[in-house]
């Protein structure tokens, strides 16, 4: 009972020392996204989060210290999907497989 305890305890400080990434503001379009992880590891969240919303995808607007807004686009607005610089913005399998 005591292993447990302790591999409970110990597996909970190790998530809790892994980057955060959390949504701070959602409105319309726009998405305010403060993260402590890497560049691409933003991107495909904010990609994910905006695909997930029925957008296609994330549009990089700008970084201020660990917060990051984006702009989700829709296929019919005809913009282009700008990553973070260094980044890249995974491809949609759904997409691809149509």
């Amino acid at each position: 009972m005591k292993k447990i305890l302790l591999l409970t305890t110990l597996s909970s400080f190790l998530l809790a020392g892994c980057y955060s990434s959390k949504i701070n503001m959602s409105m319309g379009n726009m998405r305010l996204i403060t993260s402590s992880a890497n560049p691409q590891d933003v991107m495909d969240f904010a990609t994910n989060t905006c695909r997930n919303d029925f957008y296609e995808g994330a549009s990089f607007l700008s970084k201020a210290g660990t917060e990051y807004r984006f702009k989700c686009v829709k296929p019919q607005e005809n913009e282009t999907l700008i990553p973070i610089p260094g980044t890249t913005i995974e491809q949609n399998t759904k997409a691809a497989a149509k």
